[in-house]
């Protein structure tokens, strides 16, 4: 074939491929509305599970909405922020909002605190005690909260429970006095916890090079100081998401509560956001109240994860 032939051949080449190329679809820059359809089964889900109910809630909150309204006895009244004043302006709801504050803080730091050192302890032992330790954990993760929390109180009864027994306490009421109450409740909440933030470590920790952890042990490091110097900082978007997860999970607490002080304690010592947002609710039959307080709940842990997510970036964490 002469060089021109050979010229015009690698033209006609490049002709077909370039109208192939202009026919065929492009994955990213001109797929239109191709993703969105694939989205659309899930958006639709997230929309009737997650959006449609927070309207609700929102839209409830801005009117007077009592049992008359419900049984249909008298219009719903517009309020506007009504409710909201009514809520900012009770003593008892900033009395609550702090307990809430600082029960869930004393949860989340205590079940990180029993995941992380059951995680690394799952990479300490032999296979038989780590499928036992795997096993148990997740029995008390897969009990429902009432169930967790009834066998909690029968353990703790000051008549027939064994731990009054063993610690020679007598007839001590763990749930009479304030802050026994929320210690009790306390356990079980990181009892039934603590197995999230365990398994989740422990696949994190699997996935480390081992050379990195014998590196450090060879450089004379504790067992502390390898977490803290090296698996915590390998381990922070691990840890970012379990953390977030158990602020979310300890903040919105309800069964436990409920369950276990009796509906919040003697005259309500044991509140906590959810539970005095549903005897504001239903107890006293206010329900634009209860969806006044309900939407400051999820403002408050909307405000608390964008700022720990900003703490995160500004230490160079991808997120």
């Amino acid at each position: 074939m002469t060089p021109t032939g050979v010229g015009a051949a690698v033209r006609g080449r490049v002709r077909v491929r370039g109208g192939l190329s202009r026919s065929s679809p492009r994955p990213y820059g001109g797929a239109g509305w191709g993703p969105w359809l694939y989205l659309a089964p899930a958006l639709v889900v997230l929309g009737g599970l997650l959006v449609y109910p927070i309207y609700q809630l929102g839209l409830i909150s801005v009117f007077r909405y009592t049992q008359a309204q419900v049984s249909g006895g008298e219009p719903t009244a517009f309020v506007g922020l009504g409710n909201y004043s009514d809520v900012f302006s009770d003593d008892q709801f900033w009395s609550v909002l702090l307990a809430t504050v600082g029960f869930a803080a004393a949860c989340v730091v205590s079940t990180l605190a029993v995941g992380c050192a059951l995680a690394v302890l799952l990479t300490r032992v032999r296979a038989l005690p780590r499928l036992a330790l795997m096993l148990a954990a997740l029995g008390a993760w897969a009990t429902p909260a009432v169930t967790g929390s009834t066998v909690w109180l029968f353990l703790f009864d000051p008549d027939f429970g064994p731990v009054n027994r063993l610690l020679g306490l007598g007839d001590h009421s763990w749930t009479y006095g304030r802050y026994s109450a929320f210690f009790l409740v306390l356990l079980e909440v990181v009892w039934c916890s603590f197995p999230f933030v365990m398994v989740t470590v422990y696949a994190g920790i699997r996935a480390v090079p081992a050379e990195v952890l014998e590196a450090a042990a060879l450089d004379g490091a504790s067992q502390w100081r390898i977490w803290r110097s090296v698996l915590a900082p390998m381990l922070r978007p691990i840890l970012m998401v379990v953390t977030i997860q158990s602020v979310i999970w300890d903040f919105k607490i309800f069964t436990q509560i409920y369950v276990m002080t009796g509906g919040g304690g003697i005259a309500g010592q044991n509140l906590v956001l959810n539970v005095y947002a549903y005897q504001q609710a239903f107890a006293s039959s206010q329900y634009g109240l209860g969806a006044a307080i309900g939407v400051v709940t999820l403002l408050v842990l909307l405000a608390v994860t964008l700022v720990y997510l900003r703490l995160l970036r500004r230490q160079g964490e991808e997120l």
